[in-house]
């Protein structure tokens, strides 16, 4: 896949885009929000984690935009920017508008469900890993959730996660949850892979 950054002003953050060498319109799209310590002006950050590391291998027939959030800021206070970014993203690259996914791991996992609370609408799927919500407004996910945690993480509580599911359970909701034993906040290691991707693309708005 192409490794393309961006940089234009009409867009609220930087962002890398990867793409099929030979992509053609209509593509499915996925959000990756990278977690607090790939905040700044250096966007090779935003490959340390993440499906980065699974685009390396695989040939996956998809969009993938990572946006760097500043360092004097945090995904779930942009929430309306990354709003903007997508719907822009959407636009300028022709992407599948029914086929919209969004996933963030620790800081990202808590931009990922902030974002899809405020405009489900934008959404087919989404996966917060190792991040937090509010719990009481888990009514607002109308989209299938698919979520990981480490049990033995020690920067963002486990019970994050598991209130988020309870609540969208609780209310009827579509949500898969893998609490990882043993295994701590970088749980995004056993989260990204060619499966998860395949997952989100099993839905479609």
């Amino acid at each position: 896949m192409k490794r393309i950054e961006h940089r234009e002003d009409r867009y609220p953050f930087r962002f890398v885009e990867y793409v099929p060498e030979n992509a053609g319109e209509g593509l499915p799209l996925i959000i990756q929000l990278h977690g607090a310590g790939e905040r700044g002006d250096d966007l090779s950050l935003v490959d340390v984690h993440g499906f980065s590391k699974v685009l390396a291998n695989e040939d996956i027939n998809c969009r993938f935009i990572m946006p760097q959030c500043p360092k004097e800021t945090f995904w779930a206070a942009r929430v309306e920017s990354i709003v903007e970014l997508i719907e822009k993203v959407i636009k300028d690259f022709d992407a599948d508008p029914k086929r919209v996914y969004l996933t963030g791991l620790s800081m990202g996992g808590f931009g990922t469900w902030y974002t899809a609370m405020a405009r489900p609408d934008l959404f087919a799927a989404i996966a917060p890993i190792c991040g937090g919500g509010m719990a009481w407004n888990a009514g607002a996910l109308t989209m299938p959730v698919r979520v990981f945690h480490g049990v033995n993480d020690n920067a963002v509580s486990v019970n994050q996660s598991d209130e988020m599911v309870n609540a969208i359970k609780a209310r009827g909701g579509n949500v898969e949850y893998t609490r990882m034993e043993g295994v701590g906040h970088n749980v995004w290691e056993h989260a990204y892979n060619k499966a998860l991707a395949d997952w989100l693309f099993s839905y479609s708005k």
